[in-house]
């Protein structure tokens, strides 16, 4: 009963650009005040600095599914702002990492 509340009843976000990994930032100054108090935490959360939605919806002891919900709603009342997940670092070319691993090893 308690995510039926929390997202008004609704199953889908407005948008469905919404990943587990998607990070949320709020923005400076927020347009209006958030009367629900799930709205209230998401957005304190975002303030110190980019979350992503699943540790978004891990804090606010909330299925992924519903904080999409209250993700897609700050970010249409322009209180929200996502950013796309820092991608995955590129695999090395193994004889550069030989080369550091010679070095390295020769200085001791």
């Amino acid at each position: 009963m308690r995510t039926y509340v929390v997202t008004d009843g609704r199953a889908h976000p407005t948008r469905n650009t919404l990943e587990p990994d998607t990070l949320l930032v709020a923005v400076d100054d927020p347009p209006a005040a958030c009367p629900r108090s799930e709205k209230r935490g998401l957005l304190e959360l975002c303030r110190g600095g980019a979350v992503s939605v699943a540790e978004a919806a891990d804090h606010l002891e909330l299925p992924v599914s519903v904080t999409k919900v209250l993700v897609a709603d700050l970010v249409d009342d322009g209180q929200l702002v996502t950013r796309p997940p820092v991608p995955a670092a590129r695999p090395t070319d193994p004889q550069i990492l030989q080369e550091v691993l010679d070095a390295l090893r020769g200085r001791l």
